[in-house]
């Protein structure tokens, strides 16, 4: 009853979170393109400021958030300010003022799915820990299932009226998201590192750093397919953009049972080995993608893709979590930057694949995630239990009594 209670809220702020970023995302490039005017160097120079900012701004706020019982407030600021950037977006139409909200409302903004993965870290701790893993990826799918619909509300929106709807409707739910939290969400206590204070240092495990190496370079992989397969399919393997947007939503469909799957599997093996088996499912999929003579073989393919995006997407922030338990907002933040890393890497490697063939995409892809995996294969991370005992250890060290 004490879990149900955090974590309904909790998914119900998960999902007006998910549409609200789902309506806005896809749209960005046309939104720029078209209502505002901006040049092609100004959206490239506007989506890498908006990658950028929100990587800095995260990661600030990540280990803000581990110091002080302040979790709850940083959900109902950054859940505001996603109301205020998406607000003023509706109506304003300056590239540069547009451009000063993202690097500040909007990357604040983008704190709220960490921080909410932290959140729920620290409540699920409190029921049964080993059944941790299985609720962040509970979590996860609800965020997946929002972008299922989230685009096509989008859609009918813009042929309603305009941007000005669909920026208003994301305001609106980042509104009720804080409304959502500020009613039903109790604040929760400080980690166990900033209880502990200055006797347990903030030593963040080194296995961690070539780890999230590997999780961009996978994560750069999934960026670059997705934004190379609608011209691939039309350029190499003579279909249509609606096979694309067929091979995208059959992935999305296979991925969602798949995160609640490995999530209760997950309660039974560590998360290392299905991670592991994800990332080898991925470079499996890269190798069919760049050797495909036919849609059909993509269409086949997709459940080697949805087994990598449910193993890597739906347990790599409980995996990040395990390494820094002590430091869940941090923790959750890492795993979240490899997106739009990964976004940021894949834009130099999809002009070239402008230039020599969108096939050559997915040979890069192929190196990316077999890189990726060799990485994650090479560094065994400590294990959860040692780094709990040790900080239990030190704790009684520093107070006998």
């Amino acid at each position: 009853m004490f879990l149900s209670r955090r974590l309904l809220p909790l998914g119900l702020v998960f999902l007006t979170v998910g549409i609200a970023t789902a309506v806005v995302g896809p749209f960005l490039g046309l939104f720029l393109s078209t209502a505002v005017g901006a040049s092609p160097i100004q959206v490239t120079f506007f989506l890498v400021t908006a990658s950028l900012s929100g990587v800095a701004m995260s990661w600030a706020i990540g280990r803000i958030s581990d110091r002080k019982p302040m979790r709850r407030t940083i959900l109902i600021v950054a859940a505001l300010a996603g109301c205020a950037g998406s607000g003023l977006t509706a109506v304003v139409r300056d590239f540069w003022i547009l451009l000063a909200l993202t690097a500040t409302a909007t990357a604040i903004a983008g704190s709220l799915f960490p921080q909410s993965f932290a959140y729920a870290r620290q409540v699920l701790q409190q029921g049964d820990p080993n059944r941790a893993a299985m609720g962040i990826s509970a979590l996860r799918t609800v965020f997946s299932i929002a972008w299922v619909g989230g685009p096509s509300l989008a859609a009918f929106l813009l042929e309603a009226g305009d941007f000005q709807y669909v920026y208003g409707a994301a305001a609106v739910l980042y509104l009720v998201a804080a409304l959502l939290v500020a009613r039903w969400l109790p604040e929760v206590e400080a980690p166990a590192a900033a209880r502990e204070g200055t006797t347990v240092p903030a030593r963040t495990p080194w296995q961690t750093y070539p780890i999230l190496a590997g999780f961009v370079l996978i994560q750069t992989s999934m960026v670059l397919g997705v934004q190379a397969m609608p011209l691939f399919i039309s350029t190499e393997l003579g279909g249509s953009v609606g096979d694309a947007g067929m091979i995208l939503g059959v992935c999305a469909a296979l991925e969602i049972p798949l995160m609640l799957g490995f999530g209760k599997l997950s309660t039974r093996m560590p998360l290392r080995r299905i991670i592991l088996f994800g990332a080898a499912c991925g470079v499996a999929y890269q190798a069919v993608a760049a050797s495909a003579t036919s849609v059909g073989m993509l269409v086949a393919a997709q459940v080697l893709n949805a087994i990598l995006i449910a193993a890597a997407s739906g347990l790599g922030i409980s995996y990040f979590q395990d390494l820094m338990p002590r430091f869940p907002g941090r923790a959750s933040t890492m795993f979240a930057n490899t997106f739009p890393l990964g976004q940021i890497l894949s834009a130099p490697l999809f002009g070239l694949a402008q230039e020599f063939g969108f096939r050559l995409a997915y040979g890069l892809n192929l190196g990316l995630a077999t890189l990726g995996l060799l990485i994650l294969l090479s560094v065994r991370p400590p294990a959860p239990e040692n780094e709990t005992a040790r900080v239990a250890t030190e704790a009684t060290a520093a107070d006998p009594g």
